[in-house]
């Protein structure tokens, strides 16, 4: 076995190997850039060794800086981790030559399904049916317009090369193949370093199932159950779970078997994972194969008992797999969400700055028998950078049925305090709670069919709104009792409390009468229920946890003017307490209008200025392009709203600029 690996990559994935290293008794090296100095794989690791700048492909795309750490700190093999080097043939060939172990499959493996348009090839010589599209290089936005017109619309333009979304657009015309091309490419280079593209057929209300795999270096290959990725934003998988809700077991098996002769053929030795295109009929068709650990692996491990990292470590060092087929048994259902530095009601445009407040979940069992599990790369305090992905963590539950891992992941979500930057949190609360996700009725067109005119939070209503009612009452007159309790106050016996209630919250009137009761308060509704309400909650706590009616509820707070913002089970509103007569009186303040719009082109999110397509003076028409801003290696096409006049250009490419900043102003 390995004395010392180094881990090839950043982030939550460089934590995750690092924690089954240290378990193993094995030492960990740590790569950084100067953006990552002071990250938390950094300090995790044993050593850690600087690669270089910022910008990825200055520092972890460079396989000599790689290699040359290991040679430095005397490290025996190299995890990748996903994305950067995993799926690169040249890296574990380089490795190789050093005399340094890859902990991954072998470079041969990689060349015939890592690649995706190489792995297509393979797939159809092995008889797997595949989904229709041009295998070959694409030169030219005209030749990608001609392919796409003879396979016929919708087409998915995919980087060969790529994974986690980056380099991907689907077209439903000749107009969206040209830009798309374009776009594709562009990102492709930048994320991997390679900007072949192909093309193939979008198949409509599909569904995205995977299988895990894993190979030793003795011929053995099994396959780890599924997992369904089909709630997708952008090409981007954004819940994960496993199993999945469609298959059925003798599906399954199909799956399964069908992933492992196509491992054995090309040799594969390590984790890996066959991703296939599901029909609602349970029809299914080889999409690709990813060479590497996915994002996704905790919901395989949380229904296996198994650690992929731990296996692709033992199968790297020589070991056979501890286990055959048969003794694989899936236990439970397990469910995790992506938790991404982004504004879902900006259209999900990234989101970066300092974590002011960074609280998780407590991690391990729950109520009800479901286990809690954080993944994750940051921490209070630290910095959300515009260079890499913007996953903050990875949220799994496990539990005995698929709705219980729901409703575990929907009070791990609502215990979950994020600050200082946006985040899509209230989104993922929003899914949880939504019928169609619940009921398993899925596709990857779920969310722009669900939410096509982008996200919004919503209000509470119904019993999600007594519940945040009655959470802010509770709060409100804790907070009333340590006013009174600062010395100086009049004596407590000659003031009289009013326990007539009224709370706001938004627009949506509660009245109710607070009540004494040994363990908090009773929250008695006019008209309603009577909700006992207990909590621990102290002033300026992020989260107020507590239990409402005898049910356990966490409630995000925020304090504002005169009140305090609470989010619970995705909905949100602003709660304000009052007597009835400040009720009275509240009711005729006079509202705040909004000032209008200017007439300027702001940046959505901080990011780098990669193209501006208009000078002063020019006519633009509604819709047409205006400017291209880069952010977490994703370009992002910033159109005119409306017919203008461009009257001037005030940023330049190649400029970093914040959030907010003005790229152009119209006449």
């Amino acid at each position: 076995m390995f004395e010392k690996i180094l881990i090839a990559n950043r982030g939550e994935i460089a934590c995750r190997v690092i924690k089954t290293a240290r378990r193993m008794g094995i030492k960990t090296v740590a790569v950084y850039s100067e953006a990552d100095r002071d990250a938390l794989h950094v300090e995790m690791a044993d050593e850690a060794v600087a690669i270089g700048p910022a910008a990825a492909a200055e520092s972890y795309l460079v396989i000599d800086k790689i290699v040359e750490a290991c040679r430095q700190t005397g490290a025996q093999a190299v995890h990748p981790g996903y994305g950067f080097l995993s799926e690169r043939e040249a890296f574990p060939r380089a490795l190789a030559e050093a005399g340094i172990t890859f902990i991954g499959p072998n470079p041969g493996a990689i060349a015939a399904m890592g690649d995706k348009i190489e792995s297509k090839k393979a797939a159809a010589a092995a008889k797997v049916s595949t989904v229709p599209g041009f295998l070959g290089i694409i030169e030219s936005p005209e030749h990608a317009v001609s392919i796409a017109d003879e396979i016929g619309y919708p087409v998915m333009i995919k980087a060969s090369a790529g994974g986690g979304g980056k380099g991907m657009r689907i077209a439903h015309s000749a107009g969206e193949v040209a830009e798309g091309f374009a776009r594709a490419k562009s990102e492709a280079a930048s994320s991997f370093g390679d900007d072949r593209v192909f093309v193939e057929k979008f198949i409509t209300d599909p569904r995205h199932i995977e299988i895990q795999v894993i190979g030793d270096k003795h011929g053995n290959v099994i396959y780890l159950g599924e997992r369904e990725c089909s709630i997708q934003r952008r090409n981007q998988k954004v819940l994960e779970e496993a199993p999945s809700p469609l298959l059925d077991e003798e599906t399954r098996r199909k799956m399964g078997e069908q992933a492992v002769a196509l491992a054995k053929a090309v040799g594969y030795d390590s984790a890996g994972t066959v991703e296939f295109v599901a029909g609602q009929d349970k029809s299914f068709y080889f999409l690709e194969m990813n060479t590497r650990l996915q994002v996704e692996h905790p919901v395989t491990e949380m229904v296996t008992g198994l650690d992929l990292v731990e296996l692709m470590i033992r199968v790297a060092a020589g070991e056979k797999l501890p286990l055959a087929q048969a003794d694989v048994k899936l236990d439970g259902w397990s469910v995790e969400s992506r938790v991404y530095a982004e504004d879902p009601t900006r259209g999900f445009l990234p989101s970066t700055g300092r974590l002011v407040t960074y609280r998780p979940p407590a991690e391990g069992p729950v109520d009800g028998g479901a286990v809690v599990r954080n993944d994750t790369g940051v921490f209070e305090g630290g910095e959300i950078s515009i260079y890499y992905d913007p996953m903050i963590a990875k949220l799994v539950t496990h539990a005995p049925t698929r709705l219980q891992a729901i409703e575990a992941q929907a009070k791990a979500l609502d215990a979950f305090a994020i600050e200082g930057i946006r985040h899509n949190i209230p989104f993922l609360s929003a899914l949880m709670a939504h019928p169609r996700w619940r009921s398993g009725t899925l596709s990857t067109g779920f969310i722009a069919e669900e939410f096509p005119d982008g996200f919004s939070e919503t209000p509470p209503w119904g019993d999600v709104a007594r519940t945040m009612a009655a959470a802010a009452a509770a709060i409100d007159h804790l907070l009333n009792e340590r006013k009174r309790g600062i010395s100086g106050q009049r004596r407590p016996q000659s003031v009289r409390f009013e326990r007539d209630r009224v709370v706001l919250l938004g627009t949506e009137r509660h009245e109710l009468t607070v009540e004494d009761h040994p363990a908090g308060i009773v929250a008695a509704f006019a008209n309603g229920p009577r909700l006992e309400v207990a909590s621990t909650w102290r002033p300026g706590e992020p989260v107020w946890t507590g239990s409402v009616g005898g049910e356990v509820v966490s409630v995000q707070v925020r304090t504002i003017p005169n009140g305090f913002r609470l989010s619970h089970a995705g909905t949100s509103a602003d709660a304000r307490v009052y007597t009835r007569r400040e009720a009275e009186l509240a009711a005729l303040m006079p509202e705040k209008v909004a000032s209008g719009a200017g007439k300027a082109l702001l940046c959505p999110m901080p990011g780098l200025v990669k193209a501006i397509q208009v000078k002063a003076g020019q006519e633009v028409k509604a819709g047409e392009p205006l400017a291209i801003v880069e952010a977490m290696k994703m370009e992002n096409v910033l159109r005119a709203e409306r017919d203008a006049t461009i009257a001037k250009v005030l940023a330049k490419e190649g400029e970093s600029l914040a959030v907010d900043a003005v790229i152009l102003e119209f006449a």
